[in-house]
């Protein structure tokens, strides 16, 4: 079978037979091996009709870059992209958006979503985690009865039983459809300070013989040899120009500068005089303060020999430049987080590893199996490789042979539930269902489903509404719902996805009407900020207004407990800058945050400002709420782009 000169795989062949019998797919397929092709077979097979198409994503990166590349193929009017703070031609055929917003949609039934044919989840692996997977289980549990599914992931090991559950909940057939084969195959290596690149078990002998001598050494006196740490300059001296392009992953966006910055120093690689050309042209159409940014800079001495950087910290503009000179070739090391391995579809001849450890927030561990075949997947490139290389840099004295044998043979860890009930959940479902309904919804979970198998219908009541019911004492404790159903607040909190209580306190109720333009800003921009040890801020501007609002706030006991607002004087540092007209470059000097976090951390106040004004029938808040969004807006003139 043929569709768009491509001769189909089995496995695609098998997954466009069942969407031809209008059934769900689960696919599970190697990176690279054109699942994203079954996705547009879907989109050509419902070109005609008054059926929409909806393509979901776990991070907005990811949107955006699909929202491009759709845009490029089906054309401008044909594709739209929801993000929460942005939107673009929200009633195309295609509409591309943030799984978090298409959730959001059919929990609150948006009429949106009735003239659905599929939704397409791009790496639904998504739902092993632990903060979001939820966010998935929920978009598949609500999504209207005649919606069916897409589902991608490279690796699903338990993918079956993941069909079993959509079909076992949804009650319409769902295939399931696994290729191991990689068009590409990996060669997985590592890379070590005295044996340079080798084999695992290469290295795991010669350590052994090591270990005999030292051995020897003690019972003779002699000390102990220092053992330095592979270094990531030698590696690719090692690599060679015959393993090139790179991306060399790391765990730390400060680490992927100060990294390229380092190669850019040996001048292995000869200036390019059209990377020289395309950087020029295209830092031209964009604000002169983006090429004095200090990250710009760095990148602008590093690009010329083909090596670079790439992490969330860095503007849009910046990300896609980089992304472009790669998709052209021109790249010969990316150092990147593994952020550039999901779903972005660049792969590389080589992949390296800075370490198999990482930050997951609270403490160091060793990637899981699943992490490590994400990131090792963009190793090889179709068509151009027979062969991709994966690297990673160990250190003799934590070598764990077992460890990392199980770590890089194969992806056997499955996806597990990760449900969990939100405020927003339980003001939905007493909205819009009888106690009877909730209990057989709170059933559906994939939580159920693994724990109880076929007989999750069965599931104990008792365990099923514990949380629910704690959630209600809550609502009920603040007024947002009755006997009788949600109150006025319910109602409003019921359209906001985060911070519902405190939102709705604030915004649903009196509050507010004492709150001018600046102090609603302060207000959110504490709600959404995610404080981090390493961040630091100037002094903070403590006026009348905040001291004002400050005191509005501890006057309501729903609010004066809330821990984010301790954070106030400190968000005074990006917000009253920008409300007494400073732009957005400004802000950067008044705080360490990256100019990519701060663009997310407006993108976020942007997105609460979105739901709060869905969420209100108050013309006169939302006039207040719409002077806010332009205060935002005007501050990212120039810099926030898809």
């Amino acid at each position: 079978m043929k569709f768009k000169n491509f001769t189909l795989d089995q496995f695609q062949e098998q997954a466009i037979n069942a969407i031809e019998n209008n059934e769900s797919v689960v696919v599970s397929a190697p990176t690279g091996s054109g699942k994203t092709l079954i996705a547009d077979y879907i989109i050509d097979k419902h070109k005609s009709d008054t059926k929409r198409i909806i393509y979901t994503a776990p991070i907005k990166a990811l949107s955006n870059q699909k929202f491009r590349d759709f845009a490029k193929e089906y054309g401008d009017q044909a594709v739209g992209l929801m993000t929460g703070d942005m939107v673009i031609n929200p009633t195309a055929k295609i509409l591309i958006m943030t799984t978090e917003i298409y959730r959001n949609m059919v929990i609150s039934n948006d009429e949106e979503v009735n003239d659905v044919a599929y939704v397409i989840f791009d790496e639904i692996h998504y739902i092993n985690d632990i903060e979001r997977g939820y966010v998935w289980e929920e978009s598949i549990i609500y999504s209207p009865s005649k919606v069916r599914f897409l589902c991608l992931s490279a690796t699903i090991p338990n993918a079956d039983e993941f069909s079993r559950w959509i079909q076992a909940i949804k009650k319409h057939p769902v295939q399931t459809v696994v290729s191991t084969v990689r068009n590409v195959p990996l060669e997985h290596l590592f890379y070590d300070y005295d044996l340079g690149i080798a084999s695992l078990d290469e290295i795991n002998k010669d350590i052994q013989k090591q270990r005999q001598q030292q051995h020897r050494d003690r019972t003779r006196g002699k000390r102990r040899e220092f053992i330095p740490e592979p270094n990531h300059l030698d590696l690719i001296k090692e690599l060679g120009k015959d393993k090139l392009p790179c991306l060399f992953f790391n765990f730390s966006r400060h680490a992927c500068q100060v990294k390229a910055k380092e190669l850019s120093k040996l001048n292995l690689f000869p200036q390019n005089p059209i990377i020289i050309k395309t950087v020029r042209e295209r830092l031209a159409d964009t604000m002169p303060e983006i090429s004095k940014l200090a990250s710009t800079q760095l990148l602008k001495s590093t690009l010329p020999q083909g090596i670079a950087f790439h992490h969330a910290g860095l503007l849009p503009v910046i990300k896609v430049l980089v992304e472009e000179l790669f998709g052209m070739g021109l790249i010969n090391v990316l150092y990147t987080t593994e952020t550039f391995a999901v779903g972005i579809n660049m792969p590389a001849k080589t992949v390296c590893f800075d370490s198999l450890r990482k930050y997951d927030g609270i403490n160091f561990r060793t990637l899981n199996t699943k992490e490590y075949f994400q990131i090792a997947g963009r190793a090889g490139r179709r068509g151009i490789d027979t062969v991709g290389f994966v690297v990673s840099m160990i250190f003799r004295p934590n070598f764990n042979y077992p460890e990392l044998k199980r770590l890089t043979t194969a992806d056997v860890e499955p996806i597990q539930s990760q449900f969990r009930l939100s405020v927003n959940t339980v003001l939905n479902l007493i909205d819009q269902h009888t106690p009877a309904e909730i209990e057989k919804i709170l059933r559906l979970s994939f939580y159920s489903y693994q724990k109880f198998g076929e007989k999750y219908a069965d599931v104990p009541t008792k365990l099923l509404l514990a949380t629910y019911n704690s959630i209600i004492k809550r609502l009920r404790k603040y007024d947002f719902t009755t006997d009788e159903g949600l109150t006025s607040k319910g109602r409003f909190a019921a359209h906001v996805f985060a911070d519902e209580i405190t939102i709705g306190e604030i915004f649903a109720t009196d509050v507010v009407e004492q709150l001018n333009d600046y102090q609603v800003l302060l207000v959110i921009a504490c709600l959404v900020y995610e404080p981090r040890e390493t961040h630091k801020f100037k002094k903070g501007v403590r006026n009348e207004d905040m001291n004002k609002l400050q005191k509005v706030l501890s006057a309501r006991d729903s609010l004066y407990r809330e821990r984010k607002f301790q954070s106030m004087l400190q968000m005074t540092n990006l917000v009253y800058p920008i409300y007494t007209g400073k732009s957005f470059f400004d802000i950067l000097q008044e705080t360490n945050l990256l100019e990519g976090d701060l663009i997310r951390f407006y993108g976020q106040i942007l997105d609460r400002i979105g739901q709060i004004k869905k969420a209100s029938q108050d013309y006169k808040l939302k006039t207040k709420i719409d002077n806010c969004q332009g205060i935002i807006q005007k501050a990212l003139e120039g810099i926030y782009e898809v």
